[in-house]
């Protein structure tokens, strides 16, 4: 027999700090993570946040739900992300995840939208019919450092020999780049780095349409799914710490000293992400920071979804050693599409949604 439950802020809370959390064989949240998911700005009490799945009094499965909002006119429409879909082996071929999403779906009032989800997903999402794809993002990877030896293997594990050869070639052909690039430098850009956001950039981020606010921005920095540290648990199959995990704030000036650009960077183990830009002028600037960000933070790949940024960084003038096209789709249930204007477009920048905690 499957048993549901479904946790809200209070009742999430206190099952983090419960023995039978203690005691499950597999986790269905990290405590940080959860502590996060509490803390949403945009979270009401009553919010499921947690969709957890029993067979026998064993756990078998679970659905994470991120409630956020969208602005549509004069209104707000409340909705929720999904994330971290997982059913044990043990008990798969019960419907279980069929379950789970049936019950947040009646939560939400079908209210539900996803994105970076895997194939596998994908291919359960699909199947409920309840779905549909709207317009995907268009980005751009960036590529500034030989990785051979993690990229080959990885794709033809039969190559996986060749490792220490591998290795041996990135190693110079990185000591290449880092010369040619300490050599030519980079232009001086009068600019400021902090861990949070400040009275002046929420001022300036009042000039914007945006999905997320000053507060929930400074909620996302203080609040991270993903802890610093060589460490894993084992226990949780998702994202819980990186080697390298840190948020960037970073402010823009032009020549008269006026704030002409913020924005929020993520650097996760050399991987850098742009997930979230407010500029007013051109981002030639801004382009310019990010060349020196990347020699002095020792950035591998970025990755960004910011089109008129793109443009930018596939100038000539900006040093990559290789790019190509990426492509973020999302799916909306239906029912949300319903309640929403044939017209409307939500915006999303690539932080929008749960991509900005991992």
């Amino acid at each position: 027999m499957i048993e549901l439950r479904c946790l809200n802020k209070k009742m999430l809370e206190e099952f983090i700090g419960s023995g039978e959390f203690e005691s499950f064989d597999f986790l269905p949240i990290t405590k940080h993570r959860a502590l996060s998911q509490i803390r949403n700005p945009k979270a009401s009490d009553e919010d499921v946040l947690l969709a957890l799945a029993f067979s026998d009094g064993q756990l078998a499965g679970y659905l994470g739900a991120f409630p956020d909002e969208l602005q549509v006119g004069d209104q707000r429409v409340k909705f929720a992300w999904l994330s971290t879909l997982f059913v044990h082996e043990n008990f798969r071929g019960k419907r279980i995840a069929q379950q789970l999403l049936d019950m947040v779906f009646q939560k939400y009032g079908g209210k539900i939208v996803m994105t970076e989800f895997t194939p596998e997903a994908e291919n359960l999402y699909n199947k409920t019919k309840k779905f549909q794809y709207i317009a995907p993002k268009i980005g751009k990877r960036f590529y500034f450092k030989s990785q051979m030896a993690e990229i080959i293997p990885r794709k033809k594990p039969a190559v996986s020999f060749l490792k220490p050869i591998l290795r041996m070639t990135d190693w110079v052909a990185n000591f290449l780049i880092s010369t040619q690039n300490y050599f030519t430098g980079s232009k001086d850009v009068a600019f400021e780095s902090r861990d949070f956001i400040d009275e002046e950039s929420s001022a300036f981020l009042e000039k914007f349409q945006k999905h997320r606010n000053a507060e929930e921005l400074n909620h996302v920095m203080a609040n991270p799914w993903i802890l610093p540290g060589n460490k894993s648990d084992e226990r949780y199959l998702f994202s819980s710490y990186s080697k390298a995990f840190q948020y960037f704030w970073i402010k823009i000036f032009d020549e008269e000293k006026n704030l002409e650009t913020c924005a929020l960077l993520q650097l996760r183990d050399g991987h850098l992400k742009i997930q979230y830009l407010f500029n007013e002028k051109d981002l030639r600037r801004f382009s310019d920071f990010l060349q020196r960000f990347i020699r002095e933070k020792n950035v591998k790949v970025l990755t960004s979804y910011q089109t008129k940024l793109n443009a930018e960084l596939t100038k000539k003038s900006f040093r990559k050693i290789y790019q190509k096209d990426q492509e973020r789709r999302y799916l909306f249930h239906k029912d949300l599409l319903q309640v929403l204007p044939a017209d409307f477009w939500p915006n999303f920048q690539d932080g929008d949604g749960d991509p900005v905690f991992t």
